[in-house]
């Protein structure tokens, strides 16, 4: 099978997703805005052919890319594993006659009014939004829904640019803030009380190949706001017999349903609070910081050559064992500025190292980044465990225990 990959050297995690695609036999093309002697030639050896362009998100380079390939070989599938990509690659599937994800289920992935609006029609629970282009619509959804709110780019990625609103002046604070930085158009959306987690898969023409439940604590929101706070998300053991997450996984299945997904990585947010079980949103793509990382630790089972089988050949290769239940933590520094230490980090490997995957510490004297850079932003420690409650309360432990200083 012959496979155009988009942007295979940056950032570097998309490695991963070119290696498994070849491990399982693909033939793999890349287009990347990298220059070819700069990919290195690991990575250079894993493909076919590799084409530049100027920008993966400019939708005539990439179809011209495309049609490059085409001219030489037949080409079965283009994949895209960035949220910013996925359009762009949607558009140039269409444009060269590719089969994969549409660009009316790409469209919906990424705009998020527009998500729930088609889900609320197909009876998805979810909470009440709308698309504004001014701040006089933003105060007409704030009088009829009520406060609190959250407003954030109409595509953004995750939590990237999402914020809470609990008055007219914080709404016109949040909107000054968008037009600032450029936002034309934005989604504001009712603030849903309750657990928040996320809901993975893998999916084979419109159904479930793989899934995963993963749970935050606390919710994204307050761990972006709070230095204090060393968040923590973690994937659950507990899947199979069990009601809730039954729930979850009808709801994934109804939301890829509705919205055409067919073979693809999805990432879907959901909460759970006195309302009951609600969809957030959700990304036609893998989800970011290490999730499948951690998906693989769990089960003695690589995801990204599970992903790359499914996409190859068509099904999955290796079931999902769900031997353990892993999660990452995130150390934050105590201040801003540039890394001078670390206390705790002997103590944690003494006493739960056969239990840890692995952990990241900045060096001494690197700048540190801010709290809304993310869960891997600075140091953090991931680690595994048979039982859910024990790998929680480590990824307590590690959290009270490892402190990292900054000056």
């Amino acid at each position: 099978m012959n496979i155009i990959f988009v942007e295979p050297a940056f950032p570097a995690n998309q490695r991963r997703f070119v290696h498994a695609l070849a491990s399982v036999g693909a033939n793999v093309y890349g287009i990347g805005e990298s220059d070819d002697a700069h990919l290195g030639d690991d990575l250079r050896g894993a493909m076919r052919g590799y084409y530049r362009v100027g920008s993966v998100t400019n939708v005539q380079q990439l179809i011209d890319a495309v049609r490059f390939f085409q001219d030489k070989v037949w080409i079965d599938a283009l994949e895209a594993t960035i949220e910013a990509h996925t359009m762009p690659a949607a558009q140039a599937r269409e444009a060269t006659n590719i089969p994969g994800t549409s660009v009316r289920t790409t469209w919906l992935c990424r705009d998020k009014p527009s998500m729930k609006d088609a889900l609320r029609a197909a009876g998805v629970p979810t909470a009440e939004s709308a698309a504004i282009d001014s701040s006089a619509e933003a105060k007409q959804f704030a009088d009829r829904v009520g406060y609190p709110l959250i407003v954030k780019p109409r595509a953004g990625a995750g939590a990237l640019g999402t914020v809470r609103v609990d008055s007219d002046d914080e709404l016109v604070g949040a909107l000054q803030r968008f037009g600032g930085e450029g936002t034309t158009s934005i989604a504001i959306e009712e603030f849903v009380q309750g657990h928040e987690g996320f809901y993975d898969t893998i999916t084979l023409e419109g159904r479930v190949a793989h899934d995963w439940v993963t749970h935050y604590y606390p919710n994204v929101l307050e761990a972006m706001r709070h230095r204090w706070i060393s968040p923590q998300f973690i994937t659950t053991n507990r899947v199979e017999g069990n009601e809730f997450y039954a729930e979850v996984r009808e709801l994934g299945r109804r939301v890829i349903d509705a919205l055409g997904i067919e073979t693809s990585a999805t990432h879907m947010e959901w909460f759970y609070g006195p309302k009951g079980l609600r969809f957030s949103e959700i990304g036609c793509r893998p989800p970011g910081v290490g999730a499948w990382d951690l998906y693989s630790a769990a089960n003695d089972v690589d995801v990204y050559r599970e992903w790359a089988h499914v996409i190859t050949h068509r099904r999955p290769e290796q079931p999902m064992k769900r031997t353990y239940a892993a999660g990452l933590v995130a150390l934050r520094p105590d201040r801003d500025g540039v890394v001078t230490g670390y206390d705790g980090i002997d103590d944690i490997q003494h006493r739960l190292g056969e239990w840890i995957i692995d952990g990241h510490f900045p060096p001494v004297g690197q700048g540190t980044q801010p709290v809304e850079a993310g869960y891997m932003a600075n140091a953090y420690v991931r680690l595994r465990h048979p039982d859910y409650d024990a790998a929680r309360a480590m990824l307590d432990d590690v959290g009270r225990t490892i402190k990292v200083h900054a000056g």
